[in-house]
């Protein structure tokens, strides 16, 4: 244990030490490991990373999250080298539609705007008008004018959501999270029913999403204390309500970091099994590798990032 320990110091202080001799950056998302979030500069959503990303002075970015994260860091920020861990680390959400399909939807909706997740590769947001997140797919949705014809991919809860909040007819790609998807409205209930003055807060990715907002509707006493949000709107939420419990329906590595901050509130995963297997494979070990060999470098090609930059700084403009 002690050996461990000590190698874990080790790997910490090698990996502050490139960062200072290579002028790198760490950014994680709020669902990797304990331990690479606490070495983290930043830690945060997709939104908030992407954010970070446009704005930071470093030379090399170390992306630690999946690939389609790093692909925007790279699109935004095309004189930097951003470095993901482990190329492997990819995103079932984002693989639920690729580019000829997204093109064939797009010829049966000529006159469509298109909206696309950021949980999505390069070249689907070069395809796209309009690239979200979860913090403000609601927003960028506002933002298209009402005469027009909406294509929402690929996340079918996250369609039906800010369909559901905007009144707008959209059309929906039947595209899902494996790890989202698998979060049931009976998870909740059963959570509800143990923890009953609890805030719950849900992921709009989330399976039981469309169904759990029905039911807010039908019996808002019932579902009291419900909000639907991104990670980074947790984090936020969490620390200004004055809730001392709360149930979190989303992949629960974001329980370290709720944790740490509100170390006086307590958080309950509403399942144990969200788990993304993806966003887990990196580790300290592997950001070390990273920085010391500057692997696994991700660049977009130019004619296909100057294509998705129109995407992502529309969704950058409507976050400021």
């Amino acid at each position: 244990m002690l050996m461990e320990m000590e190698k874990k110091e080790w790997i910490i202080e090698e990996i502050n030490r490139l960062k200072r001799e290579k002028n790198a950056v760490i950014l994680a998302h709020n669902y990797q490991i304990p331990e690479v979030q606490d070495i983290a500069d930043f830690i945060g959503d997709s939104l908030a990373l992407s954010q970070e990303a446009a704005k930071t002075d470093a030379d090399v970015i170390v992306f630690c999250g999946v690939h389609f994260m790093a692909e925007t860091a790279s699109i935004i920020c095309p004189e930097k080298k951003v470095l993901i861990p482990d190329l492997k680390a990819g995103c079932s959400l984002a693989a639920s539609i690729n580019v000829e399909e997204l093109r064939e939807w797009k010829k049966e909706h000529p006159n469509a705007v298109v909206v696309s997740y950021v949980n999505t590769t390069a070249d689907i947001k070069a395809e796209s008008d309009y690239c979200c997140t979860s913090s403000n797919a609601v927003q960028v949705i506002k933002a298209i004018p009402e005469d027009r014809e909406i294509l929402f991919l690929p996340d079918m809860f996250l369609g039906a959501y800010v369909a559901k909040v905007t009144g707008r007819k959209i059309h929906i790609w039947p595209g899902e999270c494996h790890v989202h998807a698998g979060i049931r409205p009976e998870n909740i209930r059963k959570m509800r029913e143990a923890h009953p003055e609890a805030d719950m807060l849900i992921h709009p990715e989330c399976g039981c999403t469309t169904s759990y907002m029905y039911y807010s509707a039908c019996d808002p006493v019932e579902n009291k204390n419900t909000y639907f949000l991104s990670t980074g709107g947790m984090i936020s939420h969490a620390k200004r309500s004055r809730a001392k419990e709360f149930i979190v329906a989303t992949e629960i590595g974001i329980l370290h970091r709720l944790k740490k901050e509100n170390p006086d509130k307590t958080f309950y995963p509403v399942s144990e099994n969200a788990v993304c297997k993806f966003m887990k494979m990196i580790t300290l070990e592997k950001v070390l590798n990273s920085l010391k060999e500057e692997v696994y470098e991700v660049k977009v090609p130019e004619e296909i990032a100057a294509r998705a930059r129109k995407s992502i700084e529309r969704m950058l403009s409507l976050a400021n």
